[in-house]
């Protein structure tokens, strides 16, 4: 048992030093049509401390900032294309989680599916490799 006790300390310090990023969000918009469309956008928009989620769901500082400066931008009547365009004018096309296809995001649509068809090819080669060695042993 005391042999374990600085893995418990490790396991529980790793479970304990995640960060939460659960967010609540107090102020609501009156018309429920604002209301929606505010959850829409912020859905589409990274926080860009936590990078894995949605401004909607982090509770960082900078993530309860960009859902203000959304509430206030839809009362000011802009439409669901201003206020995106706003927020990557502002932040680039990382704040977005479906960044557009263009030049510069060329690689992150295309990366994968290049990386996927290379897997593929390298998987066809070392069977053959290893079929073929298996024939000739025989």
């Amino acid at each position: 048992m005391i042999k374990r006790l600085p893995l418990i300390y490790v396991v529980l310090w790793a479970l304990g030093s995640g960060q939460v990023c659960m967010a609540i969000d107090s102020e609501s918009l009156q018309d429920p049509v604002l209301q929606t469309r505010y959850t829409h956008i912020i859905a589409e928009l990274r926080c860009l401390v936590c990078q894995n989620q949605s401004i909607q769901d982090s509770d960082a500082q900078l993530a309860k900032d960009l859902r203000r400066q959304v509430r206030k931008l839809l009362r000011e009547g802009k439409s669901d294309n201003e206020i995106l365009d706003f927020m990557v004018a502002r932040y680039g096309d990382f704040v977005r989680y479906r960044p557009p296809l263009k030049s510069s995001t060329l690689v992150l649509w295309l990366g994968p599916v290049l990386i996927a068809i290379l897997g593929v090819f390298m998987l066809i080669g070392t069977l053959r490799r290893h079929l073929g060695g298996a024939d000739e042993v025989e």
